[in-house]
């Protein structure tokens, strides 16, 4: 790769890394071309884009972007990288879990999610009981709602007894 080439890597990467909010640095090494193929297909259905990426090319990309703060994500550029993007913050999480239900790999080296850093494998768990920005919407809104439904089915069931105490308040002024 000459270095007109590896620039061009280093440009689509910046760009990657700049609309996206939920990167995974992963390590999808050992997989045979099988289980390669399947991961493939499982991100393509969860619409995850997944590319493997060379990580000097990828340390120079984070350098580049000057918008995010990627703390110690560099560090873990070592050995075989891979990269996760999906617009669902805990998507990738749970694709990993579920893949590995078949063997190990892939591990999680990394992930950028929501301007936070999360280093190490043992981040997956935290990064699967993330909520998505929807159910969080959905989550404050039943919260705001609760509230009123208590208030209108109280007024509902109170209605019966007001409308007695009325009647029986208006026959004894006759």
């Amino acid at each position: 790769m000459n270095k007109q080439e590896k620039n061009q890597v280093i440009d689509d990467l910046v760009t990657l890394l700049q609309e996206n909010d939920n990167i995974y640095v992963t390590n999808t090494a050992e997989l045979n071309a099988e289980l390669t193929s399947n991961l493939r297909r499982a991100c393509y259905n969860k619409q995850i884009g997944l590319q493997v990426v060379k990580n000097t090319l990828l340390a120079k990309a984070i350098e580049r972007v000057t918008e995010k703060n990627f703390g110690d994500l560099p560090t873990v550029l070592k050995g075989y990288s891979s990269i996760m993007t999906s617009e669902v913050s805990n998507a990738p999480a749970k694709l990993i879990k579920e893949f590995r239900k078949k063997g190990d790999r892939p591990t999680l080296k990394a992930a950028y999610v929501a301007e936070s850093i999360f280093i190490g494998d043992d981040q997956l768990e935290a990064l699967i009981n993330l909520k998505s920005k929807e159910e969080l919407i959905g989550d404050v809104i039943m919260l705001l709602q609760s509230p009123m439904k208590t208030v209108i089915s109280q007024l509902q069931s109170g209605q019966n007894t007001l409308a007695g105490l009325v009647k029986t308040l208006s026959e004894k002024e006759s």
